[in-house]
Order: structure tokens, then sequence, then C-alpha cells
């Protein structure tokens, strides 16, 4: 596994969660476990090493909502209820993006918020 996948996709989604100001210890500690989870999912199936990145933002996303609420909302909707962003394609890669979740626009690259 080359570890430089894996800090790129700490670097992204510690900038999206700076981003929006929820780099929190809790947050960063959810980033560091799901960073360390990918990082042997990624030995087992090398050639999903593309898409890390997404998934460690869907994981970090998914504590996120157990511990302190939805986490990135939507900021380009002014109307409707709040909602969130989620990381497409679903399997996180190879070029994740976040998605409105009313529209289904692209909102952002990851690591770009």
């Amino acid at each position: 596994m080359d570890n430089a996948l894996l800090y790129d996709a700490r670097a992204r989604v510690l900038a999206d969660l700076s981003a929006r100001g929820q780099a929190t210890a809790a947050a960063v500690s959810a980033l560091e476990d799901a960073v360390s989870a990918r990082k042997w999912w990624a030995e087992q199936w090398p050639e999903g090493a593309v898409y890390v990145a997404g998934l460690v933002a869907q994981d970090v996303q998914d504590a996120l909502f157990e511990a302190a609420g939805r986490w990135p909302l939507c900021s380009i909707c002014e109307d409707g209820p709040v909602h969130t962003l989620y990381i497409q394609p679903d399997l996180g890669g190879p070029d994740p993006v976040w998605v409105c979740e009313e529209t289904g626009e692209p909102v952002a690259a990851l690591g770009k918020l």
C-alpha cells in the first residue's frame, strides 16, 4: 500500500473538516481511525487504493453523524430544509466529489470545500 494515498486522503478530509469548522479533536480522531482502517482495507485489495480518499470521507461522515450530527451541510441551497453533501461515486473514487443531497449537483471535489 502506497502511504502517499493515505496521507492524501487524510489531508483532503482534514481540509474539508477545517473548511466547515468541524476539525475538532473528536473529528480528527475519527479521521485517524478511518485512515487506519482503510489502510488495512487497501492492503487486502490493492486495486482499490484509488477509492481510499472517498471512503475515508464517508467513514468520517458516518462517525460524525453518530457523535456530532450531519457533516458537511450543504451551503449552496438557499431554500428548503437543511441537508448534507455526500461523496459520489458511491464507492468513493477514483475522483470523489461532494454532491448536494437535494439537487444531486456536484458542489466541490473532496478537499476543496
